[in-house]
């Protein structure tokens, strides 16, 4: 059982049969009357945001998640196509249940599902991937990294975002996919 005192950002409750993660809360104990805590859940298969509050101390069961990790094997038309590490089991998810994964699929990398009653509800990328500049306007010379200018970049994946004037198609470079951010470019 989880407290309305355990909480912290992106703890995983059992609400109302579905599992959410809080994503902020605060502590209020008012002048009259019991304490309570004041929060934002996120629904992890709706992925719909709520406001409650509850009494503090009062519990909720853990939603008893798994994480498993699957590897990406192919596309075809609107299925993506996932395999069990551990099992050979394969899983095919729509194009709906990848959205927010999207701009990160590439084939042989391994991703994390997570799992609620026994049903895969989100798929996550590692937090960094290495993917290929596929099309990217020319720096201009005089450009140097010390600069700070950047460009767009369209990668191997289709996700678009903004590297140093110094990258060129078909560099190697390191993304961060928590916020689509450039960190460095691979030495081959």
């Amino acid at each position: 059982m989880i407290s309305t005192s355990d909480f912290k950002k992106g703890i995983k409750i059992l609400f109302r049969d579905e599992p959410y993660m809080v994503t902020e809360y605060h502590h209020v104990k008012p002048g009259k009357g019991g304490a309570f805590v004041r929060t934002k859940m996120k629904n992890m298969i709706t992925g719909l945001m709520r406001e409650e509050l509850f009494r503090s101390g009062e519990k909720f069961p853990d939603p008893n998640m798994e994480y498993v990790q699957m590897q990406y094997l192919y596309q075809e038309g609107d299925l993506y196509h996932f395999m069990d590490q551990n099992s050979y089991e394969q899983l095919t998810f729509n194009k709906k249940q990848l959205e927010d994964v999207l701009d990160f699929l590439k084939e042989q990398i391994i991703y994390t599902v997570l799992y609620f009653s026994g049903k895969p509800i989100a798929v996550t990328p590692p937090l960094f991937m290495e993917l290929e500049v596929k099309d990217t306007p020319p720096g201009v010379k005089g450009d140097t990294a010390q600069g700070g200018g950047t460009k767009p970049a369209t990668l191997e994946t289709g996700l678009v975002l903004q590297v140093p004037l110094f990258v060129n198609e078909g560099d190697i470079i390191r993304v961060d996919t928590r916020d689509n951010s450039y960190i460095e470019r691979i030495q081959k």
